[in-house]
């Protein structure tokens, strides 16, 4: 069983693509679409790692991300916001949350970053003093992957996303 990994993101289209890109991985991800819904499925999901979105429409993300981890001990927290300001950086550093992606995002990005937080936390089943991998760097976003994934659009049809671009290809403000 992967590790599991609790989405909080009231909008239904992304939380799905998040979700679906996520155990594609191996994780195991359930969402929620409120803070009040993440700590009910808390209760019986116990996530290792949350993936929060800053504005939830019942409380801010600080707030869920504070009741969850009375609820369920130190978790791992990936802050996902589209309105990064001052407020978000020092509410995120009081909470020692070290990784906040704007909206919009890769998603190869977000899954890179939930893997080096999980490898950080030893497995279940994990022998005494095995090094977890090492964390998260961010080198992994500026090599082109091969992989092509399904994403659905918020009109609902589907397109399969390839963030790469043909090396080859120039504009015109790069001619001589």
């Amino acid at each position: 069983m992967g590790r599991r990994i609790l989405i909080i993101e009231d909008e239904e289209i992304l939380a799905d693509n998040l979700k679906a890109y996520l155990e594609r991985s191996s994780l195991v991800a359930e969402i929620a679409p409120d803070g009040a819904s993440a700590i009910r499925l808390a209760e019986s999901f116990t996530p290792e790692c949350v993936v929060l979105d800053y504005r939830l429409p019942d409380m801010d993300g600080f707030d869920a991300l504070d009741c969850l981890r009375r609820q369920c001990g130190h978790l791992s927290c990936v802050l996902i916001t589209g309105h990064p300001t001052s407020e978000v950086y020092a509410g995120a550093a009081r909470r020692g949350i070290e990784h906040i992606l704007f909206k919009p995002f890769p998603l190869s990005e977000l899954s890179s970053v939930v893997q080096g937080l999980a490898n950080q936390v030893p497995a279940p089943g994990t022998a005494p003093g095995e090094a977890p991998a090492a964390p998260y760097t961010g080198v992994e976003r500026r090599h082109g992957g091969k992989e092509r994934f399904p994403m659905r659009l918020f009109d609902g049809s589907w397109l399969h996303a390839d963030r790469r671009h043909p090396a080859d290809v120039r504009t015109d403000r790069n001619k001589d």
